[in-house]
């Protein structure tokens, strides 16, 4: 034997060892994945927050929207805070069957400064959002900035709580938005905190439309 076919035979052998080591942990894996699905047998609906400082609260909400669609349930919308009707998500989903989109704020706290104003506004897209939560034909409820509305008191949470909680056995929910109170983190079934690495805007690249709008 040559030195190079020793190489050769020595490389093929430890080659071979990775592959058997990486079955190895890919059936241990898999074995409790299996077992994972096999304890989740229950079906209902599921209320999802999405929290964080970071980018793609509402971008994660809306691709449930797709998803959702796709698999021809209907879908409900209520954006609180935001107040601008221009978006990329509303003009297409706004043209699909089985969605109603409803836009029922009207800016960003820092642009309103007018704290009443604000809280009639968010009472208003609750009872948007009460008369959703209440029809059993909707299957996702997609409750876009809710979290800012609580975080400044506008709605009280606990009624907000109570009204997610008190919905259709199989509707799914998505709050988003940042500072999610503890007490919706401790309905919810499944919380995503997103947190922020680099952002554009910080290196002074303004929103540009289908990133940010």
């Amino acid at each position: 034997m040559n030195e190079k076919s020793g190489h050769g035979e020595r490389g093929n052998a430890a080659e071979g060892a990775r592959d058997t080591r990486h079955a190895e942990r890919m059936a241990r894996k898999k074995a409790v994945v299996d077992d994972k699905i096999a304890a989740a047998q229950g079906e209902r609906g599921v209320l999802l927050v999405n929290t964080g400082n970071g980018k793609g609260k509402s971008s994660a909400g809306f691709g449930l929207v797709a998803r959702a669609l796709g698999h021809g349930m209907k879908v409900g919308v209520v954006q609180f805070i935001k107040g601008r009707s221009d978006t990329g998500e509303e003009a297409f989903f706004r043209r699909q069957p089985g969605v109603a989109w409803h836009v029922m704020g009207e800016g960003f706290t820092w642009e309103t400064q007018d704290r009443a104003r604000d809280v009639a506004t968010a009472e208003a897209g609750w009872a948007q959002a009460q008369a959703l939560l209440r029809d059993p034909e909707i299957g996702l409820v997609v409750l876009d900035e809710l979290n800012i509305a609580l975080k400044y008191r506008y709605l009280d949470v606990e009624r907000v709580v109570a009204d997610l909680l008190a919905r259709p056995p199989l509707q799914h929910v998505v709050v988003t938005g940042r500072a999610a109170p503890a007490a919706l983190v401790a309905a919810a079934d499944t919380v995503t905190d997103m947190t922020p690495v680099k952002h554009a805007f910080a290196a002074g690249v303004k929103a540009m439309p289908g990133m940010e709008w």
